[in-house]
């Protein structure tokens, strides 16, 4: 099974980000122009927090707040699980089922180096999956 280091390598290392002094509204609009779930929330170069349409469902719409006038340090997800690159994508699928979290920071030497998603995840698991039945079918085939 890939590395997450790997896994960057295939899908890039973009990431995208916010102050956490940033308005939601803001956020939300980078959010859509890159078709993204999450944002990373950063104080310079440092990781502090995490903010995620689940995020703004919760802790915006529901509590009545609005986005103009709410910054995401206020809603943030600040109690963040990581990991490193030599992490196997295996290991963050469980990480995620786990701790029922869709967003995974991936860190080396405390610098943040890439986002992993669910589907991100989902989507090496299929393809090693369908690498195994191939083997499995030439092996079969003799």
């Amino acid at each position: 099974m890939k590395t997450v280091s790997q896994l960057l390598d295939n899908k890039g290392r973009q990431i995208y980000s916010v102050a956490p002094e940033s308005m939601v509204y803001d956020a939300l609009l980078l959010m859509a122009e890159h078709h993204i779930g999450a944002l990373l929330v950063m104080r310079r170069d440092e990781l502090v927090g995490i903010f995620s349409e689940r995020d703004y469902a919760r802790e915006v719409i529901i509590k009545g707040r609005t986005s103009a006038t709410t910054a995401v340090q206020d809603i943030m997800s600040t109690k963040l699980i990581t990991v490193s690159p030599d992490s196997t994508v295996e290991e963050c699928m469980n990480l995620m089922s786990g701790k029922r979290i869709r967003h995974l920071p991936v860190l080396e030497h405390g610098k943040v180096i890439g986002l992993l998603s669910i589907g991100d995840l989902v989507q090496a698991t299929i393809e090693y999956q369908q690498f195994l039945i191939k083997q499995l079918e030439s092996y079969i085939q003799g």
